[in-house]
């Protein structure tokens, strides 16, 4: 079974929903998802937040942390899974699981950090947490490494 399907799976064991907010990953991880069978049943939607604005302004990350470290910090990988959990909220009722990835994909760095640099954060009921990572490879390299750590780091949340 591939990441995306275990993740389904562990969603509907559990009776958990899933937001998802992307940057660098620019939606894959959310099409990952769709692409299972079932996933209805848990996925209630996402957003792609790439500009450093509309993480603040759709996902409620925090001005000054954007402004202090920009977009590609642990705090605002853990603040845009948190947020997409509000943003797609149904019935005033937030998803269970949120999944923020932010980082630098390349070529260039456009704040200093390495190409490859990326951040994981995952909210649940049993709290908030942000993974670094650091990727190397093309600028679809690094995505697609970026959207598999997504969805492992969001089932292991899961089954915890």
């Amino acid at each position: 079974m591939t990441q995306a399907e275990l993740l389904v799976a562990a969603l509907r064991q559990r009776g958990w929903t899933l937001g998802v907010a992307e940057s660098l990953t620019g939606g894959a991880v959310c099409s990952q998802v769709v692409s299972v069978p079932g996933a209805s049943a848990t996925l209630l939607g996402g957003v792609v937040a790439y500009a450093t604005p509309v993480k603040h302004t759709l996902l409620g990350v925090d001005a000054a942390l954007l402004a202090e470290h920009g977009a590609v910090h642990p705090d605002v990988a853990a603040q845009m899974a948190q947020g997409v959990r509000r943003a797609v909220a149904v019935d005033g009722r937030p998803a269970d699981v949120g999944i923020g990835t932010t980082g630098i994909a390349g070529p260039d760095s456009p704040d200093g950090q390495p190409v490859g640099t990326v951040h994981i954060g995952i909210a649940s009921p049993d709290g908030v947490r942000s993974i670094p990572y650091r990727f190397e490879g093309t600028r679809a390299e690094i995505r697609e490494w970026a959207t598999v750590a997504a969805l492992a780091e969001a089932l292991a949340a899961v089954r915890e």
